[in-house]
């Protein structure tokens, strides 16, 4: 039995080159004719399924994904697809995703702008899994891209009705369509990983957190892991219903968008743990009572910590961060005598250190953290480690990263983000930067010594491939790093961001203010790339 199949004649754009986390724009150039489909097309025959290999499909509930995803199916079915895995209602989260994947899945299609706002005037995305679960690496996003660029036709099946909602296997001959609970298998995922007795037995005992889904992925999931199978009071989890828009919000886990969760955190009757998720579902915000925990520190204070936690109770292989994060994970690993790797930007670059076995934690600056379990950072299971290590130690989570600071001391660590700045302005600042680099070694600003200043460039200890210009970095002699890059993430305009950090190595000063501690450093690169200037902003967008 074979579907009637429609050969659709189609035109390139030539804007559907994928970034570091796939494709996207706004909704509304996602809605032009073709254009969804033209991408989709170029990812399947890239992709090249096999009959009889599933193909995974979810996203984050925002706008547009629902529609989306009915077409995706379609064209599955039009190139020869024989079974498709899908999210109730067209919800996974990305983590969700990976997980699914990896049970033998040929790969698998997110719908996605990750912390992006949504609604019709917002972002869309889409991105495609390998079969390791993890994003797709450059080779065949820059093969996509070059299909895309010379696309002729699109391939459509004309299907019966189907349902999005009724989970269970809709087969229609040909195509084998299988809606699954987008929840289920992920929080069985997570009951292998942590002590959830240990957890349950702290929460029964008075402790009280706070869980934001930011109407976003997390939602369903959270209710389900924190509130139904750990015993968490009904209510812990707010803004838990996804919505297309996001509830109108921003959906960042960060201080200045999650600010219902951080004025709650910081206000009179704190609870004792907050935190916060994004659109899809793989980033993470750690608040303790009138304290914040940083990315950097979070990933650092979890290598230190791992052995505490069931999954890692063995130790860890390895441990990874972007270029961009600070070193403070850097000095646990040295400690711990395990190898730290120095990586781009974007997860995918994690994905070969995971698959080889070189690594066992990862994470960025930008409040992605991860673990082997799957190949995508994970926002929940960062929450639930956290919870983990909080239940282990029987302290609160500022005393547990104070006794980390009191161990290996401080990297006072801060980024600058300049969103939506006009491209030919971002690249004027980084044209700047760059023309200066080969001058500064040995140059002493502000009263460090330069130790080197470079593009970073990224050669993958795997596989041998080589990624250039990831981003520049001024690198001082007592540790002390200025960085500034380019974000991929965003759909209109360019997102600087600086990042600025310093090393505190006395113990007994770990306890200075931030902006105070760093003042001179940011001083210092906000100079030298004379940022104000070429992009007539007086301030950053955010500040994390």
């Amino acid at each position: 039995m074979t579907p009637s199949i429609t050969v659709v004649p189609t035109s390139p754009f030539a804007d559907q080159r994928p970034g570091t986390s796939g494709l996207r724009k706004r909704t509304t150039v996602f809605q032009q004719p073709h254009y969804l489909e033209n991408f989709v097309q170029a990812l399947l025959d890239i992709a090249a399924i096999a009959p009889g290999q599933a193909l995974v499909v979810g996203g984050d509930g925002r706008f547009l994904n629902r529609e989306a995803i009915g077409t995706i199916v379609r064209m599955a079915a039009g190139n020869g697809i024989t079974h498709v895995v899908v999210g109730r209602g067209g919800l996974l989260s990305t983590p969700a995703a990976s997980h699914l994947i990896r049970q033998g899945a040929a790969g698998g299609i997110i719908l996605s702008a990750s912390h992006n706002p949504g609604g019709a005037d917002g972002d869309f995305g889409i991105k495609y899994n390998t079969a390791n679960g993890g994003p797709a690496p450059e080779s065949f996003t820059n093969k996509v891209a070059e299909r895309a660029a010379a696309l002729t036709e699109y391939r459509v099946a004309e299907l019966p009705a189907f349902d999005l909602d009724a989970v269970g296997v809709q087969d229609f001959g040909y195509l084998k369509l299988e809606v699954v609970d987008p929840v289920a298998a992920y929080a069985a995922l997570m009951e292998t990983l942590f002590d959830f007795g240990a957890i349950r037995a702290l929460i029964a005992g008075g402790f009280r957190l706070r869980f934001d889904a930011m109407h976003a992925i997390t939602g369903p999931y959270a209710v389900e892991i924190l509130e139904r199978r750990l015993g968490a009071p009904v209510g812990t989890v707010i803004n838990g219903t996804p919505l297309p828009d996001f509830g109108g919000g921003h959906p960042d886990p960060n201080l200045t968008y999650a600010h219902d969760l951080v004025e709650e955190l910081f206000g009179d009757n704190a609870p004792d743990f907050g935190a916060a998720s994004d659109g899809d579902g793989d980033r993470n915000m750690i608040l303790g009572q009138r304290f914040f925990v940083t990315p950097s520190d979070s990933l650092a204070v979890l290598a230190a910590n791992a052995t505490l936690v069931p999954a890692y109770r063995g130790g860890l292989a390895g441990v990874a961060r972007s270029m961009p994060t600070s070193a403070a994970v850097d000095v646990v690993a040295e400690r711990l005598g395990i190898p730290c790797f120095e990586t781009p930007t974007g997860w995918k670059f994690f994905g070969n250190l995971l698959d080889a076995g070189r690594i066992t934690l990862c994470g960025e600056e930008s409040f992605g953290t991860g673990s082997n379990h799957v190949r995508e950072k994970d926002g929940l299971w960062a929450v639930l480690f956290w919870l983990n290590v909080v239940a282990a130690r029987g302290e609160s989570v500022e005393q547990i990263v104070r006794a980390h600071w009191a161990e290996y001391g401080r990297n006072y660590y801060t980024r600058y983000d300049y969103e939506g700045v006009p491209t030919e302005a971002a690249n004027s600042v980084m044209a700047h930067l760059r023309s200066q680099l080969a001058s500064l070694p040995g140059q002493v600003l502000g009263g460090r010594v330069v130790k080197a200043a470079d593009d970073f460039s990224y050669t993958d200890p795997v596989d041998g491939s080589v990624s250039a210009k990831q981003g520049l970095r001024i690198l001082f002699a007592d540790g002390t790093r200025i960085v500034f890059r380019l974000s991929g993430t965003g759909t209109e305009g360019t997102t600087i961001r600086a990042y600025f950090e310093t090393i505190v190595v006395d113990r007994k000063h770990a306890e200075y203010p931030v902006d105070s501690t760093l003042a001179e450093v940011i001083k210092l690169g906000l100079e030298l790339s004379q940022i104000a200037s070429y992009t007539l902003r007086a301030t950053p967008t955010v500040i994390v």
